[in-house]
């Protein structure tokens, strides 16, 4: 039953999310994020507006920004820490923002382990195949999409529940990865899980974590698919 629950939740989300991509684009008339991923380094700095990025992953940190174009007048700190608690990158809104900004004026910081912990060696996070990385900062960024809309009460309460109920985590997962996937990121996404799952040197308390708690690259992969499978109906009904 929660399985199915789950599901519903994900397929209404991605509804939604591709309605409002598209109704973005439409009105905006700015190119899909899949082609804007192919610009120069010079050509994705412009994502960099109202940005904090550490030198270290500025190119992949900016590839990522460019598939949520509507990202750009939002104010986010991309912060590099020694250790997160039983994650490697977090995405969570300033606390002073919260309080005192309207929620369009909010500021976010995404929280990126400087390094990736295995269980016998510590590897420098720009060192991961760059998929990989770009998928992982792509889900962080479809969680603060998840969170523009919200209001401050709002908020605390989704970071209570955050962390007294796996039933949310897996909600608020599903949301960040619905976002990712339909803004053109499912194939990292699905790349980052891979590496995630098939990785023997990772401890197995993390790979559970997101066994359990995340959707699997199977169901990231069905979504995929679909979307692709919509926009080619989309595109023969237009010509």
């Amino acid at each position: 039953m929660i399985k199915i629950i789950i599901n519903l939740v994900f397929s209404i989300n991605i509804l939604f999310i591709q309605n409002s991509i598209e109704f973005f684009y439409k009105n905006d008339g700015i190119k899909e994020a899949a082609e804007l991923s192919e610009y120069s380094n010079d050509d994705l700095e412009k994502y960099a507006l109202n940005k904090e990025i550490p030198d270290a992953i500025r190119e992949v940190t900016l590839e990522a920004l460019s598939y949520f174009p509507d990202l750009l007048d939002i104010k986010i700190d991309f912060q590099f820490k020694n250790r997160i608690s039983g994650s490697v990158m977090q995405a969570q809104p300033k606390i002073g923002s919260l309080i005192l900004n309207k929620k369009e004026n909010r500021a976010y910081k995404i929280k990126i382990s400087r390094y990736l912990e295995l269980e016998d060696e510590a590897v420098l996070i720009e060192e991961l195949p760059h998929d990989v990385l770009l998928g992982w900062i792509g889900h962080e960024l479809g969680h603060i999409k998840d969170y523009l809309e919200r209001s401050a009460l709002n908020m605390m309460g989704f970071g209570i529940q955050y962390y007294c109920s796996d039933n949310f985590v897996t909600e608020a997962e599903i949301a960040a990865d619905s976002h990712a996937v339909a803004y053109g990121l499912g194939k990292k996404i699905i790349a980052t899980k891979n590496f995630v799952l098939n990785h023997d040197r990772l401890p197995d308390d993390y790979k559970n974590k997101i066994k359990t708690l995340y959707m699997s690259p199977g169901e990231i992969l069905s979504l995929v698919e679909v979307q692709e499978d919509d926009e080619q109906d989309q595109d023969g009904s237009s010509r």
